[in-house]
């Protein structure tokens, strides 16, 4: 396999292009996601809203704006960590992605996954969370830690979007997003 930042760039190019549903014919850009091609952790949310559509990069916007600033409040770097979702253009109105536009782009972020080989994905909000936990819900399992067989931990967390409008959802978040030091920790100590 060539390198993992040469195989992303080749794979942003061909998510540029898409054409899989019909989600590209309103977009301004599709919105691969950004970060290491090597990131212990990779953040997948739900879709690109108006302002990640306008810039070509996810989690731009107020909520995507709180995500970074916690990422930097637990110690991490933006660029130490891989950020993106789960269909890379923008559903019309910030309306729920449909099932077949999750279906046309769900291979982009199975290739993603591939090259980059995450210990953790923390999924954000209910339809990044759905792809990898089915029969959850976000209100009984955000903050829970649950290992998949080929060892990647799978860390659900509340979309950052719900923190703008909701005080107490907020502070779960955060008492959340705090402890994912300490998992990539134990995570290093399992396979040292």
């Amino acid at each position: 396999m060539a390198a993992p930042k040469k195989e992303m760039d080749k794979l942003e190019e061909t998510i540029k292009k898409c054409t899989k549903c019909a989600l590209h014919g309103k977009r301004l850009h599709a919105v691969p996601g950004e970060g290491s091609s090597k990131a212990a952790v990779f953040f997948i949310g739900e879709g690109p809203g108006a302002e990640e559509d306008k810039q070509g990069r996810p989690f731009v916007g107020r909520s995507g704006q709180f995500l970074r600033e916690m990422i930097r409040t637990i110690g991490f770097k933006e660029e130490d960590v891989f950020i993106g979702n789960v269909v890379k253009c923008r559903p019309p109105e910030n309306r729920d992605p449909q099932p077949e536009e999750i279906e046309a782009c769900y291979p982009y972020l199975q290739k993603q996954l591939e090259i980059i080989q995450p210990k953790v994905i923390a999924t954000l909000g209910r339809h990044s969370m759905a792809r990898f936990l089915p029969s959850q819900t976000i209100s009984k399992c955000h903050g829970r830690i649950y290992k998949r067989k080929d060892g990647v931990y799978i860390f659900p967390l509340y979309h950052p979007a719900v923190a703008l409008y909701s005080p107490s959802q907020k502070e779960i978040l955060l008492k959340d997003m705090q402890r994912l030091p300490a998992l990539l920790k134990y995570i290093q100590q399992e396979k040292g």
